[in-house]
């Protein structure tokens, strides 16, 4: 008798101790989550399957007070962060908030270029893993977010894409982007993240 409790108590101490962990799950980020001097530098470059190359250069962003609002630097404009923060409430979003590994939805975004031309995006998103990726700007853990779908414009563009995204939770943002639209390549890395200590 006291054998059989040892071993049940044994056996119920060793499942308790093995098992599974629970899944990370990350939730989008919150105002109180950025600080003024955060700042992200992506390197971007777009090639096609000939060898020519369509773009290459940087992206910054930076969190910046002006008037006493906290803003983000995305070019020459400066977004509020509650605008960047404030909830999708879009059924096709592009990150479908919270992000667990395993979780798949629907993407769709229509847009307007400034030379007039329109455009949409429908893809099938789901995310396939969390776990340590590595980019120039260092190592971090990271989902990664696969897209895959068509998108096309009022130029008569229509070409199949994939694109994967890396995001990770501590910088709350991509560290690097894949997309492979039609006859083009286009690859986004996070070179340098930092922020005021």
């Amino acid at each position: 008798m006291k054998f059989r409790l040892v071993v049940f108590s044994m056996f119920a101490l060793l499942t308790a101790c093995s098992s599974p962990e629970k899944p990370h799950v990350a939730h989008q980020p919150t105002l109180a989550d950025y600080q003024a001097g955060e700042k992200w530098i992506w390197k971007y470059k777009g090639v096609t399957t000939e060898g020519e190359v369509r773009s290459d250069g940087v992206d910054k962003r930076e969190i910046v007070i002006t008037d006493g609002v906290l803003g983000m630097t995305i070019g020459k404009d400066t977004v509020p962060v509650t605008d960047i923060v404030k909830k999708d409430v879009s059924k096709t979003p592009k990150y479908a908030w919270p992000l667990q590994v395993g979780k798949k939805w629907k993407y769709e975004n229509n847009w307007t270029s400034q030379d007039g031309t329109t455009g949409s995006q429908s893809q099938n998103a789901e995310i396939v893993s969390y776990q340590k990726e590595k980019v120039a700007a260092g190592t971090f853990m990271a989902y990664t977010i696969k897209y895959t779908g068509k998108a096309t414009n009022s130029r008569g563009y229509n070409a199949n894409e994939e694109e994967v995204w890396l995001y990770a939770p501590a910088v709350k943002n991509f560290i690097k982007l894949t997309q492979s639209q039609g006859e083009f390549l286009y690859v986004e890395e996070l070179i340098e993240y930092s922020r005021p200590e």
